[in-house]
């Protein structure tokens, strides 16, 4: 029952999708953002109960519920911690009626071909049977596009369906990210091969089988409407990929039917140092800005 409830609020429910997946290399960045230095901490452990307790923190603000957040993406060790005794995903559901997601990938290969392909995810099968144990409604796993080559672009989109199919087979639902780099030159060129790579597999897809998708704000505004209204997409959502918070949502609102799954830009502006109060307050101020550009199409 749960799940169909899940299923409904990923469909149609207006919000956005939380991304709290900082994995080990991006974790040391994210909290220096918070306001701890490399210094607070001496072991990955540390590192990780750092980030936790941030995320935690984040999750238990007031104004962190399915009001506005229709889900999150977690980092594997997040699925594996608990939040005030009650395992992650299950306090994320239960507490405040978002939809728990599980980042997978372990990362980017070298560049090769204008992209950066998924590493080779060992022992999937186990986590994803683990992580559907767990109560955790589906995944996201993401790729880098650095140029607009229809080769490596095709590469890309079918390693990522390859990797979804395989989370779909433990009854789990797969966010496909493609990201391209916004700072490269033929970021238009690369975005037109793109969808049309996206077209050509989600087309192959079984007609009971739904992914989601998610995309870097592109140049040209509502260039992904034919996935948004794809019959096999469950939801396009954005990433903010390095655009400010201002900027992401002002692109994000251009794209109608597209919502939001900003991380960097969700936690711009949080700090260790700030009491609850001020913290809930800022975090509120974001959650309203991401929601009203995600409901603005």
């Amino acid at each position: 029952m749960s799940k169909d409830i899940q299923i409904q609020q990923m469909t149609s429910a207006s919000g956005f999708i939380a991304a709290l997946d900082q994995s080990g290399g991006s974790t040391p960045k994210a909290l220096k953002l918070y306001g701890v230095d490399e210094s607070a901490f001496s072991s990955d452990t540390e590192m990780f109960d750092l980030i936790h307790a941030m995320r935690s923190r984040i999750i238990k603000s007031p104004t962190f519920t399915g009001d506005r957040i229709v889900g999150a993406i977690l980092f594997e060790q997040t699925m594996d911690r608990d939040i005030d005794g009650i395992p992650s995903p299950q306090y994320l559901w239960e507490n405040r009626h978002v939809v728990p997601f599980l980042k997978i990938d372990k990362g980017l290969e070298d560049a090769a071909d204008g992209v950066k392909l998924m590493k080779p995810i060992a022992g999937l099968d186990a986590l994803l049977a683990r992580a559907a144990q767990a109560g955790i409604f589906g995944t996201k796993m993401r790729s880098v596009i650095d140029a607009a080559s229809p080769s490596g672009i095709a590469a890309i989109v079918d390693q990522q369906f390859e990797v979804a199919a395989q989370v779909l087979s433990h009854g789990l639902i797969p966010i496909i990210e493609p990201e391209v780099t916004i700072s490269i030159a033929d970021k238009s060129e690369a975005e037109d091969i793109l969808l049309a790579e996206l077209t050509r597999a989600l087309d192959t897809l079984p007609t009971d089988q739904q992914v989601m998708l998610k995309l870097t704000l592109p140049e040209t505004a509502n260039l992904y409407q034919p996935l948004v209204n794809h019959d096999r997409v469950m939801r396009v959502v954005a990433l903010s990929g390095g655009y400010s918070r201002e900027d992401a949502n002002a692109k994000l609102a251009q794209n109608t039917g597209v919502i939001a799954s900003f991380s960097r830009a969700l936690t711009e502006g949080l700090s260790v140092d700030q009491s609850d109060s001020d913290f809930d307050a800022a975090i509120a101020r974001t959650i309203d800005t991401i929601y009203a550009a995600s409901v603005a199409g």
